[in-house]
């Protein structure tokens, strides 16, 4: 990944998810927050709602290349926790990449926008 570290802390999680915007889809949950730093953190979570570990891991492995593609298309100094939801499991991999390619991207911009504007 280009412009990204990971996020492992518990505590940058935390704090994603109590200061950070959300956007909401059948797919997953996407937490953003501009972060003042020169590249962007990067996280993922699927509990055990999604299944078990094989159905956890498929899902952070689509959402790892869906980031993947589409990373060069997102703003730089941002931090992202992206939260799989079971609907991510009856889908496949390109139809994932395109939806967060077209309305994932979109909606973090925006959302990035409404950050900057407070």
């Amino acid at each position: 990944m280009l412009y990204t570290k990971i996020l492992k802390d518990n505590r940058d999680f935390l704090n994603l998810y109590k200061k950070g915007r959300y956007i909401a889809s059948k797919y997953t949950v996407i937490y953003v927050k501009p972060n003042g730093r020169p590249f962007n953190r990067f996280g993922i979570t699927a509990g055990k709602k999604i299944g078990n570990a094989v159905c956890r891991n498929r899902a952070k492995r689509l959402i790892r290349l869906a980031y993947r593609n589409s990373e060069i298309a997102l703003p730089i100094g941002i931090d992202i926790v992206i939260v799989a939801r079971s609907g991510i499991l009856g889908i496949k991999s390109d139809e994932y990449c395109g939806y967060f390619k077209k309305y994932g991207v979109r909606e973090i911009e925006k959302n990035i926008r409404k950050f900057q504007n407070k």
